[in-house]
C-alpha cells in the first residue's frame, strides 16, 4: 500500500480543516514545500495535495506553491481541488504533476470525467466525498442525491482506474477511518481504491494494508504526531 502524506493548500499555507469547515482551519506552516521535503526524508514515495480555495471557488490560486512543492520533493504528486475544465487539468499536467484529482466535475459533469480519461488514462483519479453515504460536491459544502456506489459503478464503466474515497465525518476527527466502507469498495470494484478521511493510528495503516487498499492519505495525523510517518511507512509498503 502507498501511503500519501497530504498539504492541504490554502492562501499559500499548509493548512488543515476540521470536517471540511473553512471556518475551522489550523495553520501548520507557511513553507509547505518544507513539509514536502520532511515526507521524502521520512521515506514517503508520493504526496497527496489539496487545494482547499481551487475546491470551494473553481480556479488554481495555489499553482506556484504546488509546482514548488513538486519540485523540492522529487516525489509523486497527486492534486485536487477545483479542477473543473479540462484547461485546469491540462494545466496541472503541463506542469509536471503526476496525477490530477477530479472531484465536483465528475459528479456533475461525467462527459468531462470521460474526456480527462480519455486523454490522461491513469493520470486522472476521481475524489469521492461521502456524506452520510451520499456524494458531496462543492468543497463538501453540498449533499448530492447519489450515492457512494452508483457513482463508483458509473466511474468505472468510464474507464477510471484510481478512486480517493473520504468520510467526511471521519475527516480530521481522530477517531480511525471507515474499514467497513473501503472494505465493500475492495470487494465491489476492480479500481484502486485510496482511503481517506480519519487515518490517524498506526492500527488503520496496518489495517487498511492487509485489507489490500492501493493507497491511503495521512493528514492531521502527520501534524499532531499522532502518526510517525516513517514507520507508518514501513509498515504500509
Amino acid at each position: 500500500m502507498i501511503l500519501f502524506p497530504a498539504i492541504d493548500l490554502y492562501e499559500g499555507k499548509a493548512v488543515r480543516l476540521y470536517k471540511g469547515r473553512y471556518d475551522e482551519m489550523t495553520v501548520y506552516s507557511e513553507y509547505p514545500e518544507e513539509i514536502g521535503l520532511d515526507f521524502a526524508a521520512c521515506g514517503a514515495k508520493a504526496i497527496h495535495i489539496v487545494d482547499l480555495e481551487g475546491a470551494r471557488d473553481g480556479n488554481t490560486p495555489n499553482l506556484d506553491v504546488v509546482c514548488r512543492i513538486k519540485e523540492s520533493s522529487g516525489l509523486f504528486c497527486e492534486i485536487g481541488g477545483g479542477i473543473r475544465s479540462m484547461e485546469v487539468v491540462d494545466k496541472y499536467i503541463e506542469a509536471g504533476l503526476d496525477r490530477v484529482i477530479l472531484g465536483t466535475a465528475a459528479v456533475k459533469d461525467p462527459e468531462f470525467a470521460k474526456a480527462a480519461v480519455e486523454k490522461y488514462g491513469p493520470k486522472i483519479a476521481i475524489g469521492v466525498d461521502i456524506k452520510d453515504g451520499f456524494v458531496a460536491v462543492k468543497g463538501w459544502t453540498e449533499k448530492t442525491e447519489e450515492n457512494v456506489y452508483d457513482f463508483c459503478t458509473k466511474m468505472q464503466a468510464l474507464g477510471v482506474k484510481t478512486i480517493i474515497c473520504t468520510d467526511i465525518s471521519k475527516d480530521g476527527a481522530m477517531k480511525g477511518t471507515n474499514h467497513e466502507l473501503y472494505a465493500e469498495l475492495m470487494k465491489r470494484f476492480d479500481m484502486n481504491i485510496t482511503a481517506s478521511g480519519g487515518v490517524s493510528s498506526m492500527d488503520d495503516v496496518e489495517r487498511l494494508a492487509g485489507a489490500g487498499l492501493y493507497g491511503a492519505i495521512i493528514g492531521k495525523a502527520y501534524y499532531t504526531k499522532a502518526i510517525d510517518l516513517k514507520k507508518a511507512v514501513e509498515v504500509a509498503e
